[in-house]
C-alpha cells in the first residue's frame, strides 16, 4: 500500500481563495502555492501594479489559472464589507480566506508610541481582519464549506520590549482566532492561526520606515524563515482532510527559540540559506 493510499489530503482544486496583503511576502508566496493546486484566486492589496504583475506571472506559468485582482486598502472596512458583491460571479463564493495583511510601524517604548501608527496597526492588523472574517464566513457557513486562516505572529504569544502595540494587535489576532473557532464549532468551517517567528520579507523595511540598514540588522547572521516557508504551512493546513482542523502553528527559524532568544550563528549545518524570492 502506498503512502497516498494511506492518507489523502483534501483536494481544493477549483476552490476560491481570497488573500489579503497579496502583493508581497507571505501573501505573494501563498498565491503561487494555491495557483499550483488549481484554486481560483482573489488577490487583495493596495498596490495595483504589484497585484497585476503577480496575476500575469501566475497566468503565464499556469495556463488554466483564474485570478481576480481586487485593489483596496484593508483599512477601508466599507470596501471589505462590499467586496462579496463586487466580485465577478466566478469568484464570489470564497472558500478559503487568508487574512494576511498586517504591519508593524516603529519599535518604540510604550511612552513614545506614535498615535497615528497605533491607529494604523490596530486597524490593519485587527479591525480589518475581524471585518473580513465576518464578511466571508457568512457564505462559508451557508454553503457548508470553508476555512479561515489568520496570519498571526510569535508576538501574539510572547510580548517583548519596544513592541507594545504590535504585540497587542497580534495577541488580539490569536484570541479572535480561538474565539472564532468556538463560534464555528458546529459548522464545517475550519479556523487556523499561523504564527511565524523571524521571517525575512518586507516586514522590517516597513517597520523601520524603509531604513535598509536597520532592516538588514534584524536578520543578520541568522537563517530566517522565508515567505515560501509560511506559504507551505498555509497550504498544509488548507489541505488536511475535512475532519482535521489545525488550530495553531508556531514556527521559528532553527536558531530562534523565543521572541528575543536568537542565536546569531550564521548559516549552519542543516540550515542552508533559503530562497527568499517573493519577499519583495
Amino acid at each position: 500500500m502506498s503512502i497516498s493510499e494511506l492518507y489523502q489530503p483534501l483536494d481544493i482544486s477549483g476552490w476560491t481563495v481570497l488573500i489579503t496583503g497579496a502583493s508581497s511576502g507571505f501573501g505573494w508566496a501563498a498565491a503561487w502555492r494555491f495557483a499550483e493546486l488549481g484554486c481560483k484566486l482573489v488577490l487583495v492589496a493596495r498596490r495595483t501594479d504589484r497585484l497585476r504583475e503577480l496575476a500575469a506571472e501566475i497566468c503565464t506559468k499556469y495556463k488554466e489559472a483564474r485570478v481576480h485582482c481586487a485593489p483596496l486598502d484593508v483599512c477601508d472596512v466599507d470596501k471589505i464589507e462590499s467586496l462579496p458583491f463586487m466580485l465577478p460571479p466566478e469568484f464570489a463564493q470564497v472558500d478559503i480566506l487568508v487574512n494576511n495583511a498586517g504591519l508593524a510601524l516603529g519599535k518604540l517604548p510604550v511612552q513614545d508610541n506614535v498615535t497615528a501608527n497605533v491607529l494604523t496597526m490596530m486597524q490593519t492588523n485587527v479591525s480589518s481582519l475581524i471585518v473580513a472574517t465576518a464578511t466571508f464566513s457568512k457564505g462559508m457557513v451557508a454553503r457548508g464549506r470553508g476555512h479561515i486562516i489568520n496570519i498571526g505572529s510569535i508576538a501574539g504569544h510572547e510580548a517583548y520590549a519596544n513592541g507594545s502595540v504590535y504585540c497587542a494587535t497580534k495577541h488580539a489576532v490569536t484570541a479572535f482566532t480561538t474565539a472564532a473557532r468556538h463560534d464555528l464549532v458546529g459548522t464545517p468551517v475550519r479556523v487556523t492561526c499561523i504564527s511565524p517567528g523571524f521571517a525575512e520579507t518586507e516586514f522590517s523595511l516597513v517597520r523601520f520606515g524603509n531604513d535598509t540598514d536597520k532592516a538588514a540588522a534584524v536578520y543578520s547572521n541568522l537563517v530566517s524563515l522565508s515567505a515560501k516557508d509560511i506559504a507551505d504551512q498555509i497550504v498544509y493546513v488548507a489541505t488536511r482532510p475535512a475532519h482535521v482542523q489545525i488550530a495553531d502553528i508556531i514556527c521559528w527559524p532553527t536558531n530562534q527559540a523565543g521572541a528575543t532568544n536568537i542565536a546569531r550563528v550564521g548559516p549552519s549545518l542543516g540550515a542552508p540559506s533559503p530562497d527568499s524570492s517573493g519577499s519583495k
